[in-house]
């Protein structure tokens, strides 16, 4: 059986855990979402998309 979950829908399963369980504050969650935001718009942007989906392609074992 395969299940199929947006990345998206992933971290912010994760991010609301550590607010919940670990007691990461929420102003701590905004300031780095607004980094990536930030990230986004320099010359690491490509670099850090092609990272995330070799990571994804890894984990899921899509190998081409």
């Amino acid at each position: 059986m395969s299940v199929n979950l947006p990345l998206a829908v992933v971290l912010g399963l994760l991010v609301w855990g550590a607010v919940k369980f670990l007691g990461v504050r929420v102003w701590l969650v905004v300031v780095i979402a607004l980094f990536g935001f930030y990230l986004a718009d320099t010359f690491l942007a490509p670099a850090i998309d092609n990272g995330t989906r070799t990571g994804v392609e890894t984990v899921n074992g899509n190998h081409d």
